[in-house]
């Protein structure tokens, strides 16, 4: 049987696919973008954490919402983070891939209108793994050719990433700051820290900072939720908590920032001035 099949019984991301293109989208609903191809997934991350040879279960609920039956087709990639932030998927095994380690359900799916479908993955590291973290990409595929509504009339086939991390062992992150300073971002001034992971698992920085800005106004800041992977420096702005409904504030630099960034129950201390 191939590894990457369980012994059971039967039973962002968005990413549209084009001739000539590809649109990456997230927290767009897939079927308000391409008839065809109409799928809910959740959750659309996992963090979980499993022991050498023991074998850890997960569940993937996905849910058809077109109004005809849904043909999937389920199958891992490896994945890489780009410093633009964008993800470059791969079904070649990398050189320290972990999917060979990793069993689906099965590999093709098909899901009645309105339906809901509980689908099981297990990762099972050998025995003896030493301390480090398993990542890899589960994809929902849809089989049938769908058309995106208007525009020219040409075939897609849409797609879902659900990204999976899996601390093996103790792994864990260990994040520094190594450098604050001000970017560009859509033409847009930014505060930004690059924060380095000394660790052997991803980390994201959490929390909330008070900013005062050039003109005296205060700010209740907050840092980018994005995975910092081991032994990598990630980028990762700055940025005024929106209020609901309202657009966000603008700074006006120079900003005074102090408070304390968090990751796990860990605290990096944060007193600077961000100036362009």
């Amino acid at each position: 049987m191939p590894p990457d099949r369980l012994r059971l019984p039967h039973y962002v991301r968005f990413v549209l696919l084009a001739p000539l293109c590809a649109l990456a989208m997230i927290g767009t609903p897939i079927h308000a973008l391409a008839q065809g191809f109409a799928a809910y997934i959740t959750p659309p991350r996992f963090e979980v954490q499993v022991a050498p040879g023991q074998t850890l279960r997960q569940v993937v609920e996905i849910q058809h919402v077109g109004q005809q039956k849904g043909n999937y087709r389920i199958y891992t990639n490896d994945w890489t983070f780009r410093p633009d932030n964008s993800v470059d998927f791969s079904e070649a095994l990398s050189s320290d891939s972990c999917r060979p380690w990793v069993a689906v359900e099965r590999r093709e799916l098909t899901i009645d209108p309105g339906s809901r479908y509980r689908y099981r993955f297990e990762i099972s590291p050998p025995a003896g793994t030493p301390a480090r973290e398993c990542r890899f990409a589960l994809m929902v595929e849809g089989l049938e050719a769908a058309r995106v509504e208007g525009s020219l009339n040409f075939p897609v086939g849409g797609r879902i990433a659900v990204i999976v991390y899996a601390r093996i062992g103790d792994a864990a992150p260990q994040l520094e700051i190594a450098k604050t300073g001000v970017a560009q971002v859509d033409g847009k001034p930014v505060a930004v820290v690059d924060v380095h992971n000394r660790g052997n698992a991803h980390g994201r920085l959490e929390g909330f900072v008070n900013g005062v800005d050039a003109g005296g106004a205060r700010f209740e800041m907050a840092p980018a939720d994005l995975p910092i992977l081991p032994g990598e420096t990630r980028r990762i702005a700055i940025t005024p908590v929106a209020d609901e409904g309202k657009p966000a504030s603008v700074v006006r630099f120079p900003l005074a920032v102090k408070g304390n960034l968090e990751w796990g129950k860990n605290r990096l201390p944060l007193d600077t001035s961000f100036s362009p």
